[in-house]
């Protein structure tokens, strides 16, 4: 016992570094693990074999992006709610001016194309009044557009294949959600490390004093890297419910309590990266099911187009026949379906203050189990949180026989 009295007062600095070394073991291995999930984006490695590595979340973000579509509208998002709170009146007044410049563009073009010589007989006046006589209809076709739109909206959107297309698409910001949505989460994994790091560094200092066992120090670095990294993680998620300890303390999972805060960013992220208006559009232009929203568009411009012709209606018919008739109608619903986007872009702001997804996103969230609430996140770890937890195993190990060089030389 004299003997390691002696040693200590002749090396009590050194000793008094093993706890600091050993909580910067465990802050390094935190931020390797954490960054190790999230980045590169693509492959670095020799391609065709295990030798790189990917970020945990890019590489599987098929699969997140997958289960975060499945919570989104399964417990968070009622897109038929949703757009049951657009006013059709509201949104004619928003895109009043590029609507009738629309109107305008398609009826001459049209009429010119399909009934040329009819069209150039009459007067410019007569144009202008049947141009005016069409775009006087426009208001009751956007109100009847809208009230099919809800009425058949999981026939033309399919929300799934948009949001994992979106997510998929831009591996960045999958990432940027998980990330922003699990930051202090990130920023405590990191900090546990140092703590944990320390308590254990101060019982590796007291064996290493007892035994100078030269394996004491790498097998201490990889056991406070895999320990407090599997420990970390495992705090972040539970417990799920709070505990109270000795009438003073509250013990949580550190998630699972921000899950007020949580709920507000994952929705304004949601609101401003995934279920945005243009991407609403793209997807009910340009997705799987955009051919039946064609087909609701031709149903209202044929009907449109028969309303507008009344009474001379055989005399249409008789002049350019039942087959161009049916031509005319469908490249008006054509012109009409390409320029809907330029028009619907004048409401984007009121459409996405009436959609209101974000503070939808939020109070639902809010109403989770603590099970199907942990989902949003604990996706990201499972997968892949053996290979974190190991390597951070790994870099210990390897930091401790540094420590083991360093203090027998």
């Amino acid at each position: 016992m004299d003997a390691v009295l002696d040693d200590l007062a002749r090396n009590w600095a050194l000793y008094a570094a093993i706890p600091f070394v050993a909580a910067l073991i465990g802050y390094v291995t935190k931020r390797v693990a954490i960054e190790m999930m999230f980045r590169p984006l693509e492959f670095v490695g020799i391609k065709g074999t295990w030798i790189g590595w990917q970020g945990v979340v890019p590489r599987h973000g098929g699969r997140m992006a997958a289960i975060a579509t499945d919570l989104l509208t399964a417990n968070l998002l009622d897109l038929k709610e949703v757009f049951a709170r657009i006013d059709p009146d509201r949104i004619t007044r928003e895109i009043e001016q590029p609507l009738l410049r629309a109107v305008d563009d398609i009826a001459r073009d049209v009429l010119a194309e399909y009934h040329p010589r009819m069209w150039e007989m009459l007067p410019a006046m007569a144009q202008e009044l049947v141009i005016k006589q069409v775009q006087a209809s426009t208001p009751r076709l956007v109100r009847q557009f809208v009230d099919d739109l809800r009425e058949n909206l999981d026939e033309v959107l399919d929300v799934k294949h948009m949001t994992v297309q979106n997510l998929t698409r831009d591996r960045a910001l999958l990432v940027r959600l998980i990330r922003e949505t699990s930051r202090p989460e990130m920023a405590f994994i990191a900090r546990s490390g140092i703590y944990f790091g320390f308590v254990l560094g101060v019982i590796q200092s007291i064996v290493w004093a007892l035994t100078k066992e030269p394996l004491i120090m790498p097998i201490f670095g990889a056991s406070i890297g895999f320990f407090t990294d599997w420990l970390a993680i495992k705090l972040i998620f539970v417990p799920r419910e709070p505990i109270r300890l000795f009438h003073r303390f509250t013990l949580q999972g550190k998630f699972q309590r921000r899950r007020a805060e949580v709920a507000r960013q994952y929705g304004e992220l949601i609101a401003h990266d995934v279920l945005t208006v243009p991407n609403l559009m793209e997807s009910i232009l340009r997705g799987p099911r955009s051919d039946r929203l064609m087909a609701m568009i031709q149903r209202l411009v044929a009907s449109a187009v028969d309303e507008q012709s009344g009474a001379t209606r055989p005399f249409v018919r008789v002049t350019i026949g039942e087959a161009r008739l049916a031509e005319l109608k469908r490249a008006a619903a054509q012109r009409a379906m390409r320029r809907l986007p330029d028009t619907v872009r004048h409401a984007e702001g009121y459409l996405t203050e009436a959609m209101d997804v974000a503070n939808m996103v939020e109070k639902r969230m809010l109403q989770l189990t603590p099970i199907e609430y942990e989902g949003l996140l604990r996706p990201a770890f499972r997968q892949d949180e053996w290979k974190l937890i190991v390597v951070g195993g790994i870099i210990g190990g390897i930091v401790g026989e540094l420590q083991v060089l360093l203090m027998l030389h």
